[in-house]
């Protein structure tokens, strides 16, 4: 049993309560938070300080270079060269607050190893859940990972496949998507059955299921075949445009609380300036579903071009500006919240003793302003304690 640890004069917010808590002292011991409790004169000092729960990003890329925008040459990387990348990565992630992720996809389950190093205690880095190899269409989003099926038995043999690889979720790919040419972001990739055939599959061997989903055809059929979150869900029309919102189809997703990782990175501020029309649009698709009851989990799509791994901080001001939402909304889609979606809120997400010592110290009062975030003074990644 490792030694206990105590910080004292901390504010604390738990990752439920709408304010801070009464408690001004937290005490971990073996990884884990063993209580919450008033200051003493044993431990250390964090006087000035605010520790909030441990950041999650509900959707990254492990093994994708975010400084290589060409997809050929991304997909000419060898497997090592991968390998070497990724720890950077996931020391930057854990620095940043990142305590957890959900990997969506990669072609060579390479994102497995490094999750398996991190729980081995090998590398620095967040707990990573990790979808493997994406079930698509011929020739459909990212096809090149080598998920491309023509049918719904070979669709069911990648989450075979998968299983043998020892993954934590199966992502399938309902729609085209914006880096795989042959493909239409608007178009669904799948029936409506076949979808339902496959996500069952999936959920009989005991996985969660993530769809990529652009067009609004295809988030109607995933969310009609039971899936538990749509990742981007951009409401597109079969022409690739924003502004196809199903109302029916929201009604839906709140009724069987399907969870919603819409993916806005901090270069979403980019649309600010150029694209006034394009904050409308989304704030008010937003909007709607939040009106009907809709729940949302922070995600950034990590890996992309020019999109860091580490970027999350940076991404939830942004967030919060597109998806209308207060800090406190923002900060509980990155820690409770995703925790709840994620089905590990019974290992993190909140400040609560018995569960993993996942925090993140910070200057500054992050339920008034999120940038707070992006300058963290300590992290405490499963009990191990990482500070700039």
């Amino acid at each position: 049993m490792s030694e206990a640890k105590t910080y004292n004069n901390v504010r604390i917010w738990d990752g439920i309560a709408n304010d801070y808590v009464d408690a001004t002292s937290i005490t971990i011991e073996s990884g884990r938070i063993a209580s919450l409790g008033q200051s003493s004169r044993t431990g250390r000092d964090c006087s000035g300080l605010t520790v909030i729960p441990g950041l999650i990003d509900s959707h990254v890329h492990m093994t994708l270079d975010p400084q290589i925008a060409d997809v050929d040459k991304q997909l000419k990387q060898s497997d090592d060269e991968i390998r070497q990348k990724m720890p950077k990565r996931a020391k930057e992630m854990v620095h940043a607050g990142i305590t957890s992720a959900r990997d969506l996809g990669g072609g060579n389950w390479l994102e497995l190893e490094l999750r398996d190093q991190i729980n081995r205690g090998e590398l620095p880095g967040p707990r990573l859940m990790c979808a493997g190899r994406p079930i698509t269409s011929i020739d459909g989003h990212c096809h090149f990972w080598g998920g491309a099926v023509k049918s719904v038995e070979e669709g069911c043999d990648i989450v075979d496949q998968n299983r043998m690889h020892n993954v934590d979720l199966i992502k399938i790919m309902a729609t085209g998507g914006v880096y795989t040419t042959t493909t239409n972001t608007g178009d669904a990739q799948f029936t409506k059955a076949e979808f339902k055939e496959m996500i069952a599959y999936a959920h009989a061997n005991d996985y969660q299921v993530a769809a990529h989903c652009h067009g609004a055809e295809g988030i109607e059929r995933v969310v009609a075949a039971g899936v538990d979150t749509v990742e981007h869900c951009s409401w597109m029309n079969e022409k690739g445009q924003r502004g196809d919102y199903r109302h029916e189809v929201a009604l839906a997703m709140a009724r069987q609380n399907t969870w919603v990782s819409p993916t806005v990175n901090a270069n979403w501020a980019r649309f600010l300036r150029i694209n006034q029309a394009h904050l409308g649009m989304v704030r008010h698709q937003f909007r709607e579903m939040k009106s009907v009851g809709v729940r949302f989990i922070a995600s950034t799509d990590a890996g992309i071009p020019h999109v860091r791994h580490d970027d999350l901080p940076k991404a939830l001001p942004v967030f919060a500006l597109y998806a209308d939402m207060s800090p406190i909304e923002v900060l509980k889609s990155a820690t409770s919240d995703a925790a709840l979606a994620l089905n590990i809120n019974h290992r993190t997400g909140t400040i609560s003793p018995g569960l993993d010592a996942d925090l993140v110290f910070v200057e500054g009062d992050p339920l008034q302003d999120l940038k707070v975030l992006q300058s963290p003074t300590t992290v405490v990644a499963r009990g191990i304690e990482y500070s700039r």
